[in-house]
């Protein structure tokens, strides 16, 4: 097996940046100058794409920047002890110690479990102590090829003492940790009965993060350390990149509560049914274990506390905000998003095949597909066309595929509140919203009031025999009567009103009143980048395509609008990225290439990266590049029958050129407007040289 790290790995007590970009760079190009990375960019890219993801400093003056890439040819760790500490995101301050962990994607599992194990070391005083004191290079591989127990075994066999400076083989992991993670180290002692006021408490807990390799373990290990010295059992389940061991059922039964410190789905949500939990990002377990820990045990004494749902990774299964805790305003956000995401399948189908209708069929087959459906069949036409014929089915098709939305959209909001109770209350609240003509913003509300009855029904604690009905009998009655209620008799009239007003107001905009609303229109594309303004513009183009007639183009010409709008904020960065290099990171170079496909695809989200970066001067400048082209194309007379799918439906596209002028025009608007913003705000100077160009690899020495 290869050697994680060699003393060309290690850089001693040298200044390598102000900022944890710049230092990021430098330690990637250390990796590409041992041979350990085919390409600097990739490899750069990737690991500051996972520190935007969340921060990795913790406690005691500690970073592990890490990723998995393909530019990695071999699983490798850089470290360097900075001269002066550089803010990466810890809550006590800057770090000076700093791992880099550079895996490649398809690492083997053992390498992979010394990563792991190299991350559990950091949490250890002694092993970082010992650090801070080495003299030289090869000190510090010895120190962690201690820890990892790579080190080779002196004369006699014996093991290496456990008073070696920075060893720390004898500091044990964890029991509770180790055996779920193939570690084969001693358990650590255990507390003294009665140890904090907690004994015979019983926790289990689940950690996890993106990458599967830093946070996962050093969380795993700090709520363990933290629990033995608060005399509180509690058991971890690791579920990382080196494979992992479920926690014994029996276990899990027998614990008063959960806690869930990860940054990704839980796998199997399920086995813990019932539990009262704390749910927080992983970074948590490392940097408040305790207070995860007192606030498990605070639930678990709460009867009103909340409780793990029955179903596994269900959307109402959220990972809190710090505390534990959602408010109710961020929870319906999410809820609302859930329902975008799961309807956007039905809306793309079905838009497509209405789409390839009107291309066999002409625009009229819209007012002609039910008789001809009626009257012939494939083998027996009728007075039907074969081309006519087959248009009619498209149509049918996506038409009935495309009145799905506004119930999938209800029913997958109310999914998001309440889990899978709420499904069937959520769909049939979307069916009367259809029914009274409600739109899209009766199928909303629907599936919120849906939503929010399944889930207070499903909170009080009832007998074994009554609870076994509560999910597929008696909440989706009171669920579906609450809700559709309500709409029937009370709400879907003055919101059908509203939305026949709003639907005329659109079908007689022309000149100027065109002209502005799709400048609004592009203007919320560009605001959040497929966030919640973005989808609500969305949201109303697509609502009303199915209206769309011959005679009534109104709603093809704003999905138009909206789609061009959507297209011009990755394409507007990928070309800011290309024309003004100064101004951006390699990593941003790298998002750039991607954002070209990613925008003409429309696909919005291809400029987050752009915007996590610096907000303050793109987010405005997608905003303006989508007014303009959404006001363009709207006042130009483009129209879209199908939603989505960008330069790719273009020989759908009504009007064409105007609409690719429309694209090409916000483009330009866009990459003028970040350029000038970066230039006034002098953003090249933040703009590390390490994370521009390999050649600053040369800046960086070996050895001391």
């Amino acid at each position: 097996m290869s050697e994680l790290i060699t003393p060309d790995l290690v850089s001693l007590d040298r200044d390598l940046g102000g900022d944890k970009e710049t230092v990021i760079g430098q330690l990637a190009a250390l990796v590409q100058r041992t041979g350990r990375a085919e390409q600097l960019d990739g490899l750069l890219a990737d690991a500051i794409a996972r520190e935007n993801k969340t921060a990795t400093g913790i406690p005691g003056g500690i970073a592990i920047p890490h990723c998995r890439s393909a530019a990695v040819t071999e699983p490798t760790l850089v470290m360097a002890r900075l001269a002066e500490g550089v803010d990466f995101g810890a809550k006590d301050g800057p770090a000076d110690i700093l791992f880099f962990i550079a895996a490649p994607e398809g690492a083997d599992q053992t390498h992979l479990k010394l990563l792991a194990k190299l991350a559990r070391s950091l949490m250890k005083k002694d092993f970082v102590a010992a650090l801070r004191a080495a003299r030289s290079e090869q000190e510090v591989v010895r120190i962690v090829d201690d820890a990892l127990g790579l080190s080779p075994a002196p004369e006699g066999g014996e093991a290496p003492a456990a008073g070696a400076a920075g060893s720390t083989a004898a500091a044990a992991v964890p029991a509770s940790v180790q055996s779920r993670s193939g570690d084969a180290q001693p358990a650590a002692p255990a507390p003294a009965e009665g140890a904090g006021g907690h004994a015979g408490r019983r926790i289990v807990a689940v950690t996890a993060c993106p990458t599967g390799i830093a946070h996962t373990y050093m969380a795993a290990d700090g709520l363990t350390y933290a629990a033995e010295e608060m005399g509180v059992d509690l058991q971890v389940e690791t579920q990382g990149s080196a494979g992992f061991t479920k926690l014994d059922p029996a276990t899990i039964a027998a614990a008063d509560a959960v806690i869930f410190a990860t940054d990704v789905d839980v796998r199997d949500r399920s086995r813990f049914a019932g539990k009262p939990y704390v749910a927080s990002p992983v970074k948590r377990g490392i940097d408040e274990p305790k207070v995860m820990i007192e606030e498990a045990l605070a639930n678990a004494a709460n009867p009103n506390a909340k409780r793990v749902q029955g179903a596994a990774g269900g959307a109402s299964d959220e990972a809190a905000s710090e505390g534990g805790r959602e408010g109710w305003g961020t929870r319906i956000r999410k809820a609302v998003m859930t329902g975008v995401s799961y309807m956007i399948p039905f809306v793309a189908a079905g838009g497509l095949l209405i789409a390839l209708g009107f291309m066999i069929a002409g625009a009229d087959i819209a007012n002609v597909a039910d008789d001809i459906l009626g009257a012939s069949t494939l083998w027996n036409l009728g007075d039907a066309t074969l081309t006519a014929y087959l248009g009619a089915v498209l149509f049918k098709m996506g038409s009935l595929a495309i009145g799905l939305l506004v119930p999938a959209l209800a029913g997958y909001i109310a999914y998001g509140l309440a889990d899978r109770p709420g499904i069937a209350p959520g769909f049939a609240a979307g069916l009367v919203a259809n029914f009274m003509d409600a739109g899209f913003l009766g199928g909303i509300v629907g599936g919120l009031l849906a939503g929010l009855a399944a889930y207070w029904l499903s909170q009080p604690k009832l007998p074994r025999w009554l609870g076994s009905l509560m999910p597929v009998v008696i909440i989706p009655v009171l669920a579906t009567l609450f809700s559709c209620g309500l709409l029937l008799v009370v709400l879907g009239g003055p919101i059908a009103l509203f939305m026949a007003w709003l639907t005329g107001v659109l079908a007689g905009m022309t000149g100027a009143s065109a002209l502005a609303l799709g400048a609004i229109l592009g203007f919320m594309m560009g605001f959040d980048l497929g966030g919640p303004i973005n989808k609500v513009a969305y949201l109303f183009a697509t609502a009303g395509l199915g209206a769309a007639t011959a005679a009534n183009t109104a709603p093809q010409e704003i999905m138009a609008a909206v789609i061009a709008a959507g297209m011009v904020p990755p394409l507007g960065l990928a070309l800011a990225s290309l024309v003004a290099k100064r101004y951006f990171t390699v990593a941003e170079q790298q998002n750039g290439k991607a954002a070209w496909l990613l925008g003409a695809s429309f696909i919005s989200e291809g400029a987050i990266p752009f915007a996590a970066a610096d907000p303050l001067r793109v987010l405005p400048s997608t905003m303006v590049g989508g007014a303009v082209a959404g006001a363009i194309s709207l006042s130009s007379g483009a129209l879209s029958p199908a939603p989505h799918g960008g330069v790719w439906i273009l020989p759908l596209i009504g009007n064409p050129l105007m609409f690719l002028l429309s694209v090409v025009v916000g483009t330009v608007v866009t990459a003028a407007v970040v350029v000038a913003l970066k230039h006034v705000g002098g953003a090249h100077g933040r703009v590390a040289d390490a994370t521009r160009s390999s050649e600053d690899a040369a800046a960086v020495p070996t050895t001391a």
